[in-house]
């Protein structure tokens, strides 16, 4: 599976329904993504070990551009949950969250969750640059 059906599979979980007119922004979201990666790693692909974070990567970088230039279509997103509790395995963590909180701010909150989701993880994948 591709790093685009991963990040469509995600965005239909958090439950955005995805239009064709969505087609061209996330193909250049995974773009600019698989290029951040690959320059950082100094690979040519992004490797398989990096595909869940590369897609969380791409659903906050398509997600911020809707938030900018189409809010109204990710106005039914419920991020609630996404905000509040994560689980690994077999490990939860659940985060005091604020009650008052916007939903404009919780997106934002998710938004940058996902941005830096696994950076950490690119070093494993670095080859030197000579």
């Amino acid at each position: 599976m591709g790093l685009k059906e991963l990040a469509e599979e995600e965005l239909t979980a958090f439950g955005y329904t995805i239009t064709d007119s969505d087609d061209a922004l996330i193909s250049l979201c995974v773009q600019k993504v698989e290029a951040y990666i690959e320059n950082d790693i100094n690979q040519g692909t992004v490797p398989d070990g990096l595909m869940p974070f590369a897609a969380d990567m791409v659903c906050s970088e398509f997600l911020a551009v809707k938030k900018t230039f189409s809010p109204e279509s990710i106005a039914g997103l419920d991020l609630s949950a996404a905000v509040k509790r994560i689980q690994a395995g077999d490990t939860s963590t659940e985060f005091a969250v604020d009650t008052s909180q916007t939903a404009s701010g919780q997106l934002d909150s998710v938004i940058a969750a996902l941005k830096d989701s696994g950076k950490s993880q690119l070093s494993c994948f670095r080859k030197l640059r000579w």
